[in-house]
């Protein structure tokens, strides 16, 4: 049996930066984003990239994959661990291509990050027809390139229409 379900890989620093760190500023409710993703593009695994483990965000991985996605850290050496620096770009990529070469199954990608450090990755999925959406957090941070790609090809999370569906509201408002 073909498994015809699509991943998500998840540039976890973007997406925070892009929606809680810009203005106007929201917060993504966990829970309603994984659900998001797989009934609007079929994901079954979320794969969600974090620079570095620090215990003092031990609940926050907690409610990540209680949510249903699978963390992924960035491997650090001894010396660059007090650094701290996420960029998990080459994970990403190293595993998107992995997967590609060593899967028998073609499934497709959903990406979100709006880093143009993806786009010749994001073109080689296009050209293969695996890429199923590149999902930008911020359009007034998402990288130019992006807007090269078809219309289809990619969406804004912070649309009216896609934030109303995954963004924290809290109790009582």
């Amino acid at each position: 049996m073909i498994n015809n379900k699509n991943i998500a890989y998840i540039d976890g620093q973007n997406l925070y930066g892009g929606t809680s760190e810009t203005e106007p500023k929201w917060s993504i409710d966990y829970k309603k984003f994984r659900r998001y993703l797989s009934e609007k593009y079929n994901v079954n695994v979320a794969y969600y990239y974090l620079g570095f483990k620090d215990e003092e965000y031990q609940s926050l991985y907690d409610g990540l994959e209680e949510a249903g996605f699978e963390l992924r850290f960035r491997e650090h050496s001894a010396s660059m661990i007090s650094n701290k620096k996420g960029n998990v770009d080459t994970d990403i990529v190293f595993d998107i291509m992995y997967s590609f070469i060593k899967s028998k199954h073609r499934r497709k990608v959903v990406l979100v990050s709006g880093d143009g450090d993806y786009i010749k990755t994001v073109r080689f999925l296009m050209g293969e027809n695996l890429l199923e959406k590149v999902l930008l957090p911020n359009r007034n941070y998402a990288s130019s390139l992006y807007r090269q790609l078809p219309s289809d090809k990619y969406d804004y999370l912070d649309n009216s229409s896609v934030r109303r569906k995954i963004e924290y509201v809290r109790k009582g408002k």
